[in-house]
């Protein structure tokens, strides 16, 4: 696949990981402290998953900001890490909300992002199709959304 490298990219990697950072006070504290711990748990599983994936050679970063670094790191540290607790903030306990509003920011991601990304010559998909890349999203939102279900349970039960 050809791709243009931008001359901008590693800036623009660094523009979206700060500015996901700078709406992370705006989530509150009690529901960082509630929603950090399951945005950390699906952020691990991605890490985990990006691992994988390199060997598989299922899609690729080709700009990164930090040199042995996977350039997953600032959308993966950054934009979902944060975005995860925004989602969880607005809408846990309604779940049905929860799976509408996943779906449109992870297809958002897969079918528009994922082509501007490879456009700025930033990261492509290689041997993973868009649809699997959509199922694969699906099943972490799964995740997400169980990791804090479990967590609520288990500290609501405690006391």
């Amino acid at each position: 696949m050809k791709f243009v490298k931008m001359k901008y990219s590693k800036p623009l990697l660094l523009l979206m990981f700060v500015l996901s950072w700078l709406s992370f006070p705006l989530i509150g504290k009690e529901s960082i402290k509630r929603f950090l711990p399951a945005g950390l748990f699906i952020s691990l599983i991605v890490t985990i998953e990006d691992v994988i994936a390199r060997k598989r050679k299922w899609w690729w970063w080709y700009e990164k900001i930090i040199p042995n670094l996977s350039g997953i790191v600032p959308f993966l540290w950054g934009p979902f890490l944060i975005g995860s607790m925004w989602i969880l903030k607005l809408t846990y306990g309604r779940f049905t909300l929860y799976t509408i509003i996943n779906f449109f920011v992870d297809s958002i991601f897969t079918f528009f992002m994922v082509d501007w990304l490879k456009k700025l010559g930033i990261a492509s998909l290689i041997r993973l199709p868009k649809y699997q890349l959509s199922m694969l999203f699906f099943v972490k939102s799964l995740l997400l959304y169980s990791f804090q279900y479990i967590k609520e349970k288990i500290q609501y039960t405690r006391y």
